[in-house]
């Protein structure tokens, strides 16, 4: 047998590590909650995905788009058409040891105070902020995570020019904000014309970057992207100021199209775009030729990264089929029939179905069938059904895995 200083042997060890160990898995806890808002009736519903026949409503004023925040600690229910943002305090905590998270569980409860404003629309959680933008009011509500996570609304404002449909980014001691065109056509919004480095009453502390028609932004690792109809132009903090890459979209894209809308993986240095109706963008903004082309078969109703298989990511096609995308070769590796069809054709806001992840599950709200799926990540096979009262539209989820104590 070896012994160990303090003559202790490996065996007494192992059994001490292992009793430690048996403890911690006796308080594993993984859990994810959904929220889902209707596309119809102003509420949200939420569920324990393990648990889904016990379910919370919250009440609203309007059709609202759903966004975790604060560690996931906090919904925010944004309601664009009834000028009113809610906020919904998740139940779920994570504390961050190293080794190890700690979880807490509560039930969601609705924070008592909102915040009103002109047609919210855009959300950006970075830096420990989320910040709003109202479009038709000049300015971006800012919110500290710490502070949401505790139930506390206090906004700060950020100003704008001109009012139109953008974003502010928290960026270091300022902000970065989309710009507006001083020209515009009665009855319509300014043009997007760029971004720039503002202070926090809009005055401008850094040049005008070009980004014409910006729209779609997202953070991977150092890196801001935000769509333009140039290409997509990224944003990097440097020691005395920020740099600025425009990455043109290649000559073997199609002509005449754009990124709208971008997602950023957060364990390697990607970007998901859309790019027109029926492609995505791969984009790396480290190395030539910065992007490669995936070209879909339909349609695409709405795709997400996954933050487990970090290579994956998914996207819902109008012919109802999912297809797994492979990030580093840029090929669909798979594809499965999920729901009936659903046409892109009609109002952008029509009833369609949205994607979310929960660990090795997609999680897909079907709104005509008035249901939110369950689908494995490993073949695409549908692990069961939950049915939501009304059209289920949007949708977040919020969860992990940690030790409660």
């Amino acid at each position: 047998m070896i012994k160990l200083l303090g003559g202790a042997s490996l065996l007494a060890m192992s059994l001490a590590t292992a009793a430690i160990a048996s403890e911690h898995d006796d308080d594993n806890v993984t859990l994810y909650r959904v929220f889902v808002g209707d596309h119809d009736a102003p509420r949200v519903t939420a569920f324990d995905l393990n648990a889904p026949k016990k379910h919370w409503t919250f009440n609203t004023i309007g059709q609202t788009k759903l966004y975790s925040v604060a560690d996931n600690s906090v919904i925010l229910a944004v309601q664009s058409d009834h000028d009113q943002v809610n906020f919904i305090q998740s139940g779920f905590h994570t504390h961050n040891h190293g080794d190890h998270a700690d979880i807490e569980i509560h039930d969601p409860k609705a924070v008592k105070a909102s915040i009103q404003g002109p047609r919210p629309f855009h959300i950006f959680d970075h830096g420990n902020r989320v910040s709003i933008n109202f479009d038709q009011g000049g300015y971006a509500s800012v919110l500290d995570n710490a502070e949401l996570a505790k139930g506390t609304i206090k906004e700060t404002q950020i100003r704008q020019k001109h009012a139109h449909h953008g974003i502010v980014v928290p960026w270091g001691d300022n902000w970065l904000s989309s710009i507006a065109s001083d020209e515009a056509e009665e009855g319509h919004a300014p043009p997007r014309i760029g971004l720039q480095n503002v202070s926090s009453d809009g005055t401008p502390t850094g040049d005008l970057q070009t980004c014409t028609g910006l729209h779609g932004e997202a953070f991977s690792g150092t890196y801001l992207a935000v769509g333009c109809e140039e290409g997509v132009l990224v944003a990097k903090s440097g020691k005395n100021e920020t740099q600025y890459k425009m990455l043109p979209y290649p000559s073997n894209f199609p002509k005449g199209e754009m990124s709208g809308t971008l997602k950023g993986a957060k364990s390697f240095q990607v970007f998901l775009a859309s790019y027109g109706a029926k492609s995505l963008a791969i984009i790396d903004p480290t190395a030539s030729p910065y992007m490669q082309l995936v070209e879909l078969p339909f349609r695409r109703i709405d795709f997400i990264l996954d933050p487990v298989k970090i290579q994956n990511a998914y996207v819902l096609t109008e012919d109802g089929q999912i297809h797994r995308i492979n990030l580093l070769s840029g090929e669909i590796e798979d594809s499965a029939r999920i729901t009936k069809p659903y046409s892109m054709d009609g109002h952008w806001n029509d009833p369609r179905p949205r994607l979310a992840m929960a660990g090795d599950e997609i999680i897909m709200t079907d709104p005509i069938a008035g249901l939110v799926r369950r689908i494995s990540t490993t073949d695409f096979s549908e692990i069961g059904t939950i049915d939501v009262e009304g059209a289920p539209y949007n949708i977040t989820v919020v969860g992990g895995s940690g030790i409660s104590h």
